[in-house]
Formats: structure tokens, C-alpha cells, sequence
């Protein structure tokens, strides 16, 4: 499939695009990420059940 310079363009220009919004994306996730490990860092350990006792 050949495609002109203006349709690489155009395909180039999406290209970039997604890759701009997925790197924001990417961002937001590990804030949100980080933001989660330290909230489970500060929780309290969870209570182990006594063996035989459904859990």
C-alpha cells in the first residue's frame, strides 16, 4: 500500500498524538499508582484468621 506524503503526514501527526495522550495517561496512572502504595503502606496489617475459622 502506497500512501502520499500528505496521508504519512496525517499518519505521523496521529501517531504523535496517541503517543502524546498515552504518555499523559501514563502519567496520571503512576501518581495515582504512587498515591496508592503510600496509602496501603500507612494501613494497618491485615488480622490473619485462626486456623480452622473460614476467612
Amino acid at each position: 500500500m502506497q500512501l502520499t506524503p500528505e496521508e504519512l503526514v496525517a499518519e505521523f501527526t496521529d501517531a504523535v498524538l496517541e503517543l502524546y495522550f498515552a504518555r499523559k495517561r501514563i502519567g496520571a496512572l503512576e501518581a495515582e499508582n504512587a498515591a496508592l502504595r503510600a496509602a496501603l503502606a500507612q494501613a494497618p496489617a491485615p488480622v490473619e484468621a485462626e486456623p480452622g475459622l473460614p476467612a
